[in-house]
């Protein structure tokens, strides 16, 4: 009597979550896998006769689940034990290299980087308030370093005429920066597992804006590595002037180093991204506040400014410009809410605060420096910051000018690679959305989504080699990407908002709506005033990111549409009723040895003395893992897939759409704690070439085979690496099974 197809889907277990790898099937896709199970049974032996004939014992154990991996000591970072492994016995499977060249190559990245923590699992950590304050705002705040001086520089070129509106346009952003962080509170409120502006857009304004936000925020974090860096080499250059002709070198080696690091992909102790910024407030706190001591026995009279040439006259255009440069103050506000479950219980309430605070720092340093910089009349320089101009002015050149100036250099570094978290994180996501290749969704060696790590390293060294690490001609790039990924959240939050119009909606509206226009009204100014002095690159590289994401989304649909399940399009094995020869006795310890002798461990030469196992790595059920499945079945061998789940959920999903389809072949599942899938596949199969020296294993893996080979990198390169990884072994033999789109 056959189950109905609502027993045999009772283990399906929910829907995927939005980090799965495992794609869910639509209720057609589940029909046409009933319909396939069903054609399989007709012609295949039954589950039972495959199970018999298999020469092994599938299960090698399991890696402990996650929950159980504690850290040891103060390390975040804890070995993983092998599957049927001895005690204290480590997993140890980098591809092994060819040839003395890829020996060294490999020495020289575990040197740079450290050994792979293909064994190892990151245990979470929850921030503090006070942690998470200079960690998640070092962003915003450093942005006080050059965004005052960009407004000005924009002003003078107007002399005396032009500076005399600094207060205005300065008491404009502030105004702008209330708004924001007002809005981006509610923000918090409304998305309390996080939301970034490509999250809320696209939940609220459809795909098109979800991914015009996401390309601004991808521009932002490449310009942010940009312009901090040249801004904390300016830093250093204004203390040390010699070092001035090196400015391209220094920041390209920076941009290395931060890349290693990144690489790495060990995490610092929040204390070490703490001491930084808050070395940064205490600077700018005290610079503002002896400032205006020093003001204050002058009667707070200010001191006239250094005469300037006047190359532009006073007009809406500047004024706009100058509001859009100093706007560049607010960068990184978004930042709390984008990481909102990285806070302590209660996530959302703690999130607020700390976004507050930094709301509250944000202006008070702008202000003051604002204030400083009119009393004292410094002007913008070439040769000198507008902030070591200050520090000069206010404590010489002595012990505290060092300070302030090592303070900026580093809290302005370490802005730089707060992008380093988020820019690999938001291409994670438009690879789970399929808008980029879905190798930007795989974890590299070392915990780190090392792809998105290296690209974003890349395109950060192209622009600031392209403009030559100054930061004025970079400032007109930033704020279009900036504002358009403000505006197309907030607008995305007025809509929520609408729809769900519970307790207090009218007033969370008002504040989200008055962000959204003052956004859009920069980003269109920026676009506007700044267009040929560089926004136009910004503008470009939007519309050539929203390109080449429909493009890649073009792919992946139609690659989808052509391995999607549909009953009488899959290969069904050849009639194999009969089923696969029983299991071969388990020989002898004499036997083996009888046997070495002779052969000398691989020589087989005859047909009957070879034992084969062919071991199917099934990653989903498509129409390329059931032409896998189908090729190792028609052969009337043994057979084991083998799927590798990273959490028990998936593990749980597969498992019921194997049910479904009929679970006709024996199926092991292995759980990997720390979402890697080559290496416990490859760690699986040299497990059980030891434990059965005796097989021939023959690992068949499907294979996407695109019609252009620009294509190829869209898809998995499994079935490459796996191939690499197996090949020292001996007696496995590895066969693709290729799937033409």
């Amino acid at each position: 009597m056959v189950d109905s197809r609502e027993n045999r889907t009772a283990g399906l277990g929910g829907p995927p979550g939005p980090d799965a790898l495992l794609p869910g099937l639509s209720q057609e896709q589940l029909g046409a896998l009933d319909q396939i199970g069903r054609a399989w049974g007709r012609v295949s032996a039954t589950p039972e006769v495959w199970r018999r004939a298999l020469p092994v014992d599938p299960n090698l154990g399991r890696f402990p689940p996650s929950a159980k991996i504690q850290a040891a000591g103060s390390g975040r970072l804890v070995p993983v034990p092998p599957l049927g492994s001895r005690p204290g016995e480590r997993l140890d499977l980098a591809e092994s290299p060819q040839g003395w060249i890829g020996r060294a190559g490999v020495r020289v990245r575990r040197a740079a980087l450290g050994e792979a923590l293909k064994s190892s699992a990151v245990v979470t950590e929850r921030m503090r308030k006070i942690t998470a304050l200079p960690v998640l705002s070092a962003d915003a705040l450093s942005s006080v370093a050059y965004g005052p001086e960009a407004m000005l520089a924009v002003l003078v070129l107007a002399g005396s005429a032009g500076l005399a509106y600094t207060f205005p346009v300065a008491g404009a952003i502030v105004f702008l920066m209330v708004a924001v962080g007002l809005s981006y509170r509610q923000t918090i409120r409304a998305y309390p597992h996080g939301g970034g502006s490509y999250i809320v857009a696209s939940d609220n304004l459809g795909p098109i804006p979800g991914l015009l936000a996401a390309a601004g925020l991808m521009t932002d974090y490449v310009l942010t590595v940009a312009v901090s860096i040249a801004s904390g080499v300016a830093a250093i250059t204004s203390a040390l002037p010699s070092l001035a002709p090196d400015t391209v070198l220094i920041g390209v080696g920076v941009i290395v180093i931060l890349l290693v690091g990144n690489l790495r992909g060990i995490r610092q102790a929040g204390t070490l991204f703490a001491a930084p910024t808050y070395a940064f407030i205490v600077a700018m706190l005290a610079l503002i506040a002896f400032g205006l001591f020093d003001s204050a026995g002058q009667g707070f009279h200010p001191r006239p400014a250094s005469p300037s040439p006047v190359t532009e006259s006073v007009g809406l255009l500047l004024i706009m410009r100058a509001f859009s440069s100093g706007a560049t103050a607010m960068t990184g506000i978004e930042a709390i809410s984008n990481a909102v479950p990285a806070f302590r219980p209660v996530e959302w309430r703690n999130a607020r605060t700390t976004l507050s605070w930094m709301v509250g720092l944000l202006i008070a340093m702008f202000a003051g420096i604002i204030l400083l910089i009119h009393l004292t009349g410094v002007v913008p320089s070439t040769r000198e910051t507008v902030l070591s101009q200050l520090a000069h002015l206010t404590f010489g050149s002595g012990w505290v000018y060092v300070f302030i100036q090592a303070a900026s250099a580093a809290v302005l570094l370490l802005a730089a690679n707060t992008a380093y978290n988020d820019f690999p994180r938001v291409l994670s996501l438009l690879a789970r959305d399929d808008y980029a290749p879905r190798v930007f969704m795989r974890l590299g060696d070392r915990l780190a989504y090392s792809n998105g790590v290296v690209l974003l390293s890349l395109a950060a060294v192209l622009v600031f080699v392209a403009f030559s690490g100054q930061t004025g001609a970079l400032i007109p790039l930033y704020a279009v990407g900036v504002f358009l990924a403000f505006t197309l959240s907030q607008a995305g939050m007025v809509v929520h908002w609408w729809r769900l119009r519970d307790r207090h909606w009218r007033k969370s509206l008002v504040f989200n709506a008055a962000g959204a226009l003052l956004s859009a009204v920069v980003f269109i100014t920026a676009g506007i005033s700044k267009f040929f002095s560089g926004a136009w690159v910004a503008v470009i590289a939007v519309g050539l990111f929203l390109f080449v994401a429909m493009r890649i989304r073009r792919h992946y649909g139609m690659a989808d549409s052509v391995l999607r399940l549909l009953p009488h399009t899959v290969d069904l094995p050849a009639h194999t009723a009969a089923g696969p020869p029983p299991a071969p006795a388990q020989p002898t310890a004499e036997d083996e040895t009888h046997r070495t002798l002779d052969l000398g461990g691989e020589r087989e030469e005859l047909p009957q003395e070879i034992h084969r196992l062919s071991v199917v790595a099934v990653a989903t059920l498509d129409l390329a893992g059931m032409r896998a499945l189908a090729y190792a079945a028609s052969s009337q061998q043994p057979v084991l897939a083998v799927h590798i789940s990273v959490t028990e959920e998936e593990a749980q999903r597969f498992r019921g759409y194997w049910t479904l389809w009929g679970d006709h072949l024996p199926l092991e599942i292995v759980i990997s704690p720390y979402r890697a899938t080559v290496v416990p596949l490859v760690h699986y199969v040299e497990a059980l070439h030891r434990r059965h020296p005796e097989l021939t294993l023959t690992v068949i893996l499907p294979e996407i085979v695109t019609r252009r080979r620009r294509h190829q990198f869209l898809h998995s390169r499994t079935a490459a690496r796996l191939r690499r990884a197996l090949r020292p072994l001996p007696k496995v033999v590895v066969t693709s099974i290729p799937f033409h789109l």
